[in-house]
């Protein structure tokens, strides 16, 4: 397919690059153990889910999956929900790095599959069964403190497209897809979903993540196109998409009422917010989604 020609070299060489920068730390990637740790970030305003989160977080490199989760996750009080990450063509989890990270200071833990063709979803559902196994283990670090009952799938490009292939399955409660590639089925995902588009996307044009919105008229579906983005923008600093991912995985898996207001209601926050986004649309079962305020 042509939109994989074209996405392959880029997002390839820019893999190179970063793992390049990174050092000896990526040379861990075939072991299980952890490999870094970020400093402690402070903790975000309740509404500004494109600050760091209250968590200090750790990066775990395995053979399939690669973990970002907080660090001090076997000491929560809590357990913490999970997105499930599909890499774009030719990409490695490295490459969005800083969102994965993000995502873990504000709680969630993230398993991004190693492969660079996540078209198929299986190491996403395969990293849900490594964490099934962990979360039983009770010598590991994430014994009893992932939320298997909160699980959402995210993705770029063909990652995208992974996303909403991994929708189907009944242990997945919400999807992301970013960007999505052609390669997908909507028609068999029965959660909500948050599609996103960018407004310069010349791989992935903004129309075809519109017709995977259109087609999504069985679930809540909202299609948000990101004002001015091209295919790379959520690559390394993944700016205006941190925080509405953030904000959307708030709410579909913690019920955080104040981050839900972001999608729904008559005050829908990216509904109003054109700096941001250059197009959203809410299908009728959003719609019927009430206003979750505190």
């Amino acid at each position: 397919m042509l939109w994989r020609r074209n996405l392959f070299a880029p997002l390839a060489a820019l893999a190179l690059a970063l793992t390049a920068s990174a050092g000896a730390g990526t040379a861990a990637a075939a072991t299980d153990t952890t490999v870094a740790a970020a400093a402690s970030p402070a903790a975000s305003a309740a509404d500004d889910f494109g600050s760091p989160g209250p968590y200090a977080t750790a990066v775990e490199v395995g053979a399939i999956t690669t973990l970002y989760y907080p660090r001090d996750i076997a000491d929560s009080d809590r357990r913490h929900p999970v997105i499930v990450w599909g890499n774009g063509t030719g990409g490695v989890p490295l490459v969005y790095r800083d969102l994965m990270l993000h995502w873990a200071s504000q709680g969630f833990v993230v398993a991004a599959a190693n492969t660079p063709m996540s078209n198929l979803g299986i190491s996403m559902r395969a990293s849900i069964d490594m964490l099934t196994g962990r979360n039983a283990d009770r010598g590991s670090i994430f014994f009893d403190r992932v939320d298997l009952e909160h699980i959402g799938a995210s993705g770029h490009s063909q990652g995208g497209a992974a996303a909403i292939v991994v929708g189907s399955d009944p242990r997945i409660d919400t999807i992301l897809p970013i960007q999505p590639g052609p390669l997908a089925n909507i028609n068999a995902v029965r959660v909500p979903a948050l599609l996103l588009a960018g407004q310069r996307d010349s791989i992935v044009f903004p129309a075809l993540v519109k017709a995977f919105y259109n087609a999504a008229d069985h679930i809540p579906a909202l299609y948000g196109e990101v004002r001015g983005a091209d295919h790379f923008t959520v690559v390394g600093d993944p700016g205006p998409f941190a925080a509405p991912t953030t904000a959307w995985f708030r709410a579909q898996l913690m019920g955080d009422r104040t981050a839900g207001a972001q999608f729904f209601g008559p005050g829908c926050g990216i509904c109003t917010d054109t700096a941001t986004w250059s197009d959203v649309r809410r299908n009728s079962l959003a719609l019927n989604v009430p206003a979750a305020t505190p």
